[in-house]
């Protein structure tokens, strides 16, 4: 992908209804990372979870979804800061074109 959509200043998308699976592949490459099976599993339930909710979740929020969508391993904050670094719920939301969760530093 040549040209992102718009972004904010922190590199989020600022119209959500634009994201695509390559907009996240570039959204991720701008943080280094090489979205593979284990990273899509994550943005999936982050967008389940956000038109649900109609808000992205924060690291303990994060954490319990993916829990009961995928398993205690995989929710576990250990494995979520592998993939996607130390905010995961900040980072893996900017991927799966959602806002800013509130309440992350």
């Amino acid at each position: 992908m040549d040209a992102l959509p718009p972004l904010d200043k922190e590199g989020y998308l600022r119209d959500l209804d634009a994201w695509t699976p390559q907009v996240a592949e570039a959204l991720a490459a701008r943080d280094g990372i090489q979205l593979e099976a284990a990273h899509w599993e994550i943005v999936e339930v982050l967008r389940a979870f956000y038109a649900r909710y109609k808000l992205a979740p924060n690291n303990r929020a994060l954490a319990k979804a993916v829990t009961g969508d995928l398993g205690a391993e995989k929710g576990r904050s250990i494995h979520l800061m592998r993939l996607f670094g130390g905010s995961p719920a900040k980072t893996a939301a900017r991927i799966a074109g959602l806002p800013r969760p509130a309440h992350c530093l």
